[in-house]
């Protein structure tokens, strides 16, 4: 297989080892999901302290490490105690970047958010609702890619992520329609989820094109290659912070998903 689709054999592996990694660790639920979640994002502050400041690999390795043993003790303590634990990963290591502090902190900060917004779905709302933000990720970022690939055409913002396309982005959209309208019968859903699953889409792939921007900045192609075909953790999950973070805040804001904080 060669040209535009030379990726997608490696690309395939990895998602089917992925999916049934994943798939096992969300019908368990409960500590084994739990960990999943905080070894992730752990791997993503990794990947981040890497691209700001690659001369120290073990400032990196002690930043993730934290930022999963605070995701951890997040999940068993009450919520009114847990941001100074999401925050403090995020502080530490601010404190000790030589550059781009400020985008450091905001980002380790939205990766542990995510994380505390996953493992609450979950734990709080059960398997029906934490498939559903999952669909709607892995559905606006599959219909992208294959869309983008075939039809092509304008660039949705090319100096900062010269892949994506227009087509691809409205195929992503699309594509989270018919998820939500797929997963209305979940309890207090109802149609509006068809429209909160589009909006949830955006701030997926605003996750993306946020990601792009630091690579961009720092100069790196992938923030790791421990993910053969994807690149690293956070090139695969950068979406998942932006749709985690969406339902995060409307939970707090509007009470909807009801249930989760």
């Amino acid at each position: 297989m060669s040209g535009q689709w030379s990726d997608l054999t490696p690309r395939l592996g990895s998602a089917v080892v992925m999916v049934a990694v994943g798939f096992g660790a969300i019908w368990i639920g409960g500590l084994v999901f739990n960990i999943l979640v905080a070894l992730a994002c752990g791997a993503m502050v990794w990947e981040l302290s890497r691209m700001i400041d690659a001369s120290s690999t073990d400032k990196a390795l002690q930043m993730g490490l934290m930022t999963a043993a605070m995701l951890l003790i997040c999940a068993y303590i009450s919520p009114f105690y847990i941001l100074p634990f999401l925050l403090a990963p995020a502080l530490a290591g601010a404190a000790r970047m030589p550059r781009m502090q400020g985008v450091y902190l905001g980002f380790a900060f939205v990766i542990a958010l995510a994380g505390i917004s996953l493992i609450s779905v979950r734990g709080n709302l059960g398997f029906g609702w934490i498939l559903w933000l999952i669909c709607v990720v892995v559905v606006t970022d599959v219909a992208g890619y294959f869309a983008g690939k075939m039809l092509g055409g304008p660039k949705l913002w090319p100096r900062v992520s010269p892949k994506k396309t227009w087509s691809g982005t409205l195929a992503g959209w699309v594509g989270a329609a018919i998820v939500g309208a797929l997963f209305s019968t979940l309890p207090g859903a109802g149609t509006a989820l068809i429209v909160i699953s589009v909006l949830m889409s955006m701030t997926s792939q605003a996750g993306d094109i946020a990601e792009s921007a630091i690579k961009r900045r720092t100069g790196v192609k992938d923030s790791s290659a421990l993910i053969p075909g994807h690149g690293g953790v956070l090139d695969r999950f950068d979406g998942m912070l932006g749709a985690a973070l969406f339902v995060l805040l409307a939970a707090a804001l509007f009470g909807f998903p009801a249930g989760l904080v």
